[in-house]
């Protein structure tokens, strides 16, 4: 009996429609990546039904390009579009997700489509060699991770995630010396510096460009307070102590996740205590089966988090490494507690409160 005889012909209807829609809805989101950047949905939220004549003049904006792009948001029902096909609407109902309006926007994310994409061709050799990608191979990386990171850290950084740590309020009103490890841009620390002018703050991290960015801004708004350093921290001997060491979506990122991990408990004062959000999946693939963003975060270790660190020579442990392992190497480490906390605002990440 031939093998397609055996087939489910049923099932295989259904998923060669699913994979149709993959392609779709993946398509849809490289337009909405454009729409954000282009500030189209910003535009189009103070806008009632226009045409595209007048969605680009608002937007100072080729009307040929709008004109595509305004069919392709039309289609994935993005926006909505009157029976002439000649006038477009963004519902009210979509704009918190596609705006800065209501700090849900989701659009935000599409963007590590095309940052991701535009590795795919080294990516590919990878598959074959074992081999992994410079942090400098990904075009934007840095500044989508800021923005992502403005809607989950910076927008609850006082309110929610800082008092995570026991009286870490009162303490930084005091004055408490504070590291972040990994800090890209340094938006989280320049937020604290201006917060708490008693305490001081010190970021480091890896890459150049976000460092000198962080450095630029520190100046500009005269904060004495916050010093940012370039460097890797995979054998990085801290010269000081801290009270509160902050890690933000990058412990996984490094080379050696575990020597970095012993660094940041050597680094630590007596009572110091170790703030780390990472993300909340678990090192068992069966358990991240009904993950919300469980494919975007799996691309995301494949395409980024793993191969960078294993361009360094790395473990290569990827965004998935688990909360399982990851509470694991934060014993080994020397940490005698560790409590794990979630948060209602940020679906994809756990915040680990470690004590030394």
């Amino acid at each position: 009996m031939c093998v397609a005889c055996e087939m489910n012909l049923e099932q295989m209807e259904s998923f060669a429609q699913r994979m149709m829609q993959i392609i779709n809805e993946g398509s849809l989101g490289l337009m909405i990546s454009l729409g954000h950047r282009t500030g189209l949905f910003e535009c189009m939220k103070t806008m009632e039904w226009a045409t595209s004549v007048e969605i680009a003049k608002v937007a100072n904006l080729n009307e040929r390009y709008v004109r595509e792009w305004l069919g392709a948001m039309a289609v994935g029902r993005i926006v909505t579009v009157d029976n002439t096909g000649k006038l477009f609407n963004l519902p009210k109902e979509h704009v918190p997700f596609l705006t800065r309006e209501g700090g849900n926007n989701i659009a935000v994310y599409a963007q590590y489509l095309s940052v991701m994409g535009g590795v795919e061709d080294r990516l590919v050799q990878c598959f074959e060699t074992g081999e992994g990608i410079a942090y400098e191979a990904y075009d934007r990386f840095h500044e989508v991770m800021a923005e992502d990171s403005e809607q989950t850290v910076l927008s609850s950084l006082v309110e929610d995630i800082i008092p995570l740590v026991p009286n870490g309020l009162e303490k930084l009103e005091e004055g408490i010396s504070v590291l972040d490890v990994g800090c890209g841009s340094g938006k989280a620390l320049l937020m604290l510096a201006e917060h708490f002018p008693n305490s001081n703050f010190e970021g480091l991290d890896l890459c150049g460009p976000p460092i000198k960015s962080a450095q630029e801004i520190a100046m500009q708004k005269e904060l004495k307070n916050a010093i940012f350093e370039q460097t890797d921290l995979t054998n990085f001997e801290f010269e000081r102590k801290y009270d509160l060491i902050m890690a933000f979506d990058a412990i996984h990122d490094q080379a050696r996740p575990d020597l970095v991990l012993k660094s940041i408990h050597g680094a630590l004062e007596t009572n110091g205590i170790f703030l780390m959000q990472d993300i909340d999946a678990s090192e068992n693939v069966c358990n991240n089966l009904d993950l919300p963003l469980g494919s975007m975060l799996y691309a995301a270790s494949c395409m980024h988090c793993m191969p960078v660190s294993l361009g360094q020579n790395g473990m290569g442990l990827g965004a998935m490494w688990g909360v399982e392992r990851a509470g694991r190497m934060l014993t080994e480490a020397g940490f005698t507690s560790v409590k794990e906390h979630r948060l209602e605002h940020d679906v994809q990440n756990c915040y680990f409160v470690a004590h030394k």
